[in-house]
């Protein structure tokens, strides 16, 4: 079964199960007249429809990529998502609104023994279906999963709230059914603001997982005559849809022929092993007649701790031009003035030389 249907066979499943915890539920909470209940009720409700949400989101992100959209539409899953978050935001001031009612004009709850079974009942369905689905959406890198199966789990707990305070009424005819309404309210608040923020993030871009990039720029080292691996960036196109671009350092002895097989050899392993779509640029290395040269540079650029790392270290002797690219960090606001101050720097040492400095930002580990 591919990605898609098992998300999809997933969300169903959720939704089953989400409508019949919301039927039970609203029965009780309508009975005994307990306003907690009912938000619980209300946000199983939620998360039926962010299901719903979830399947509709698979069906347009599975689409085929067109001329228009080259690289498919996967990041429409993002946007299920930001929808998910939204609903569940909307339910949770929603119940914060009801449970202050409920607290400033008063109204007591009555609870019977089938009433605590059927919320105890519900507690354990939730915890361990979220746990599923959380466990699932990490296996198909699934976000929509994640948010679902993350949120069913805070339920849980929150239900084990609401199974307190019945327990506490029905024993000691205490009402704190406001009270545990506006703990379940701003809980729900906080989950889909959480939600919404990890997917904007990564609707608008973020730093490559560094575990992901330390595995490629190991495999791509791992072949003869690759002397470094710079430049990476991974753009993300929707879950497992993720292109990429790179700089190899090799000898500059090497002829076209053997950087074609080279870097095919590359391209293709990397997509086999880590599904990633890989484009090379190279970079030309010279032999260890300059080796104290660049050593020398690299000592003077260390001094400057906002340059981060040298790298694509070439110079041309017939012309006399050395060529290198520098890494800054983002907090360095004076990139351009720094390299002016670096290059007047070697040119003390360095004199007969002009420089060709090309300025590169730290976009992955």
């Amino acid at each position: 079964m591919d990605r898609n249907k098992k998300i999809v066979k997933i969300s169903i499943q959720g939704i089953i199960v989400n409508i019949v915890l919301v039927i039970f539920k609203a029965i009780v909470g309508f009975i005994a007249n307990s306003i907690s209940i009912i938000l619980d009720a209300v946000n199983n409700l939620s998360d039926a429809l962010s299901s719903i949400i979830t399947i509709v989101g698979m069906a347009l992100s599975g689409k085929r990529p067109d001329k228009k959209h080259p690289y498919g539409y996967g990041r429409i899953e993002y946007f299920s998502s930001v929808i998910i978050a939204i609903i569940v935001l909307f339910a949770g001031g929603t119940s914060l609104k009801e449970s202050i009612d409920k607290i400033l004009n008063g109204g007591d709850a009555t609870y019977n023994i089938a009433s605590l079974i059927i919320i105890f009942v519900a507690i354990f369905v939730k915890y361990f279906f979220g746990s599923y689905v959380k466990r699932e959406g990490n296996k198909l890198n699934s976000s929509s999963l994640v948010a679902s199966g993350v949120d069913a789990i805070g339920d849980s707990i929150l239900s084990l709230s609401t199974f307190i305070g019945a327990l506490i009424s029905f024993i000691w005819h205490i009402s704190l059914e406001g009270y545990i309404g506006v703990i379940i309210s701003i809980m729900i608040i906080k989950t889909s603001l959480e939600i919404l923020k990890d997917t904007i993030d990564d609707m608008i871009g973020i730093r490559a997982d560094g575990e992901l990039t330390k595995k490629l720029r190991k495999l791509i080292k791992s072949y003869n005559g690759v002397e470094g691996v710079y430049d990476l960036t991974l753009h993300n196109y929707g879950p497992n849809n993720i292109i990429g671009t790179a700089h190899i350092e090799v000898k500059d002895k090497m002829t076209a022929r053997e950087i074609h097989k080279l870097t095919r050899n590359i391209v293709m392993d990397v997509y086999e092993k880590l599904g990633i779509v890989l484009t090379l640029g190279i970079y030309s290395s010279n032999d260890s007649k300059y080796n104290d040269m660049k050593k020398d540079i690299t000592k003077i650029v260390s001094k400057y701790k906002t340059v981060l790392q040298l790298h694509g270290f070439y110079v041309e002797e017939d012309k006399n031009i050395v060529s290198f690219d520098l890494i800054f960090d983002f907090e360095e606001l004076e990139p351009v003035k720094v390299k002016d101050e670096i290059v007047k720097e070697i040119k003390k040492k360095y004199p007969k030389y002009n420089y060709i400095v090309i300025l590169d930002k730290d976009f992955s580990d």
